[in-house]
């Protein structure tokens, strides 16, 4: 049996559809109305739907199991994540390490010639701590006994005013009493200990000072050679070695033909008292020496003497008259000696130059000199003095005649107001005044 075609058939305003079906033996179309066509359409439905039935339990069952495929890819997706995520963590602490090693080697050389360095500066400053410690351990051990004593002396009053305010007036007397008697022993103990301290630290002083002042006399030295040798630069100035001799300089005098005309021993004081001992070890030093004349230079004079004078043999002077006899007297020593080559034989040269140094005329001639050189300074003295005032008053004057001429600028101003041209060199001297 074949099914044709709906034939479509009009009732009305409607359009029904009446499918047909052939019989396969006379091949006559048989039409399906709903009497005939239920029961087969009912078959045919019920059919259909077991089959979409079936055909969506087997899409669930795939859609099922595509679900766990998903979730299995999903999770080894993740697990492959984890792995490669974890190598390459791992990796790249391998490679963290093998940079960090090939940077350590890299700077190992360096590391170790800095370690070098550092410990030859490590020992260097070692020697100097060491140094400087042996220098100050001394007068810091002085110290610190000091502050010992000072702060157990302390500690000892405190102790007997803590008992003396424990208890009542009776027991505080007694316990006061006591504690006096019993500690009157120990302060003086301390009292004796901290003034041997204070002697001691007295006596490092005094060295220090006594080194102190050996430094400023070495000093003085220096610059009274170095005065010598600008002043007299033919000569030959020899300082005075430690150990041989006394004296601070030898300037050995040399005449205009080059010949050697004697020596003058020189010794320079910088203190606030005259000592006579001076005198007596500076000849001495001059006989060391073999020098013709002994000179002293100090501020500090004989009584009696202001400038200059011979005194048992030794020439004492104060520093501002030292250049000028020191000319007179190696001017006389040329002189005595191109005298000795005319009288070779008369007389030894330490006669001749004893003889002429010690007789009046020398003497004139110094005392010549320093009037002379006190007269010049007195008269710079004044001079400058006079000319301080002069330019007072003439500084005063120009101040003067300056304040007037700007007063009267001002007040042409005042009248003419914008109309007068300014005067540029007015305005700097009313701001700035007369150049000093």
């Amino acid at each position: 049996m074949t099914v044709q075609p709906v034939s479509k058939t009009l009732h009305g305003d409607k359009i029904f559809s009446e499918p047909t079906i052939t019989c396969p033996s006379c091949k006559t179309g048989i039409k399906l109305n709903e009497s005939l066509a239920g029961p087969l359409i009912a078959a045919t439905r019920e059919e259909y739907e077991q089959r979409i039935a079936q055909t969506n339990a087997a899409i669930a069952l795939k859609e099922e199991e595509l679900e766990r495929q998903r979730q299995e890819v999903a999770a080894a997706k993740e697990g492959v994540e984890s792995l490669v995520a974890e190598k390459l963590r791992i990796e790249r602490g391998h490679i963290a390490a093998d940079e960090a090693r090939k940077a350590k080697l890299l700077l190992s050389a360096d590391l170790d010639e800095r370690d070098r360095k550092v410990a030859e500066l490590q020992e260097t400053l070692k020697a100097r701590d060491d140094k400087l410690e042996q220098a100050q351990k001394q007068q810091a051990e002085f110290l610190a006994k000091q502050r010992a004593l000072e702060d157990e002396r302390r500690e000892l009053a405190l102790t007997i005013e803590r008992k003396v305010q424990e208890g009542l007036d009776a027991v505080r007397a007694k316990a006061k009493s006591d504690a006096e008697d019993g500690l009157r022993t120990k302060i003086v103990e301390k009292e004796e200990q901290i003034a041997g301290m204070q002697r001691q630290i007295e006596d490092l002083k005094r060295r220090a000072e006594q080194g102190s002042q050996q430094l400023q006399g070495e000093a003085l030295e220096l610059e009274l050679e170095g005065l010598i040798s600008r002043r007299f630069p033919v000569d030959v100035i020899e300082p005075v070695a430690k150990g041989e001799f006394g004296g601070d300089v030898l300037q050995r005098v040399i005449g205009p033909a080059g010949q050697s005309c004697g020596a003058i021993l020189w010794e320079s004081k910088r203190t606030k008292n005259w000592s006579q001992g001076w005198l007596a070890k500076l000849r001495t030093d001059q006989r060391a020496a073999k020098a013709d004349i002994a000179l002293l230079i100090s501020e500090a004079l004989p009584p009696g003497i202001e400038t200059f004078d011979l005194v048992d043999g030794v020439y004492v002077a104060h520093p501002k008259c030292a250049i000028p006899i020191a000319v007179l007297l190696r001017q006389s020593l040329i002189e005595l000696s191109n005298s000795m080559l005319v009288q070779v034989g008369q007389a030894s040269k330490m006669e001749l130059v004893y003889g002429y140094l010690t007789g009046p005329r020398f003497r004139q001639r110094i005392e010549a000199i320093v009037e002379k050189f006190s007269d010049m300074q007195d008269d710079l003295a004044r001079e400058r003095k006079a000319t301080i005032r002069l330019w007072a008053k003439r500084e005063a004057q120009i101040q003067g005649v300056i304040e007037s001429t700007v007063g009267m600028y001002g007040d042409l101003q005042g009248i003419a107001g914008k109309v007068m041209q300014e005067i540029e060199s007015l305005e700097v001297l009313a701001v700035s005044g007369p150049p000093s």
